[in-house]
């Protein structure tokens, strides 16, 4: 078995980001990747899940740098929104990448066909 320089393998579930990759985070990515921002309470709802688990997610979020926490008010009433920052998009986009690396690459076939 091949490794690479850091010990890891070459197959590229190496390269999963292990921030994203929890359901409920890859949810939350998906979900801001589609939008400039997302209200909490959509993002909530979207990712079916409460309060307190998507607070959590969204802390683990912000401390890789992958998500923006904004607090306002729209009326009088308090909002927080949330948006993926460029490191986030990126970071996104390379797992999407690689997950399409992982589903539709597979092994490389013998020079002279399948089995």
């Amino acid at each position: 078995m091949s490794t690479t320089a850091t010990g890891e393998g070459a197959h590229p579930r190496h390269r999963l980001d292990e921030v994203i990759h929890a359901p409920v985070r890859l949810s939350v990515m998906a979900a801001l990747a589609e939008a400039d921002r997302v209200a909490f309470s959509l993002l909530r709802d979207t990712v079916e899940v409460s309060d307190s688990l998507l607070s959590r997610h969204i802390s683990t979020l912000e401390s890789a740098g992958y998500v923006i926490v904004v607090k306002g008010y729209e009326g009088k009433r308090p909002r927080t929104w949330f948006s993926l920052t460029d490191q986030g998009r990126a970071a996104f986009e390379r797992y999407r990448s690689t997950l399409r690396e992982l589903i539709e690459g597979g092994p490389a076939e013998d020079a002279d066909g399948p089995p």
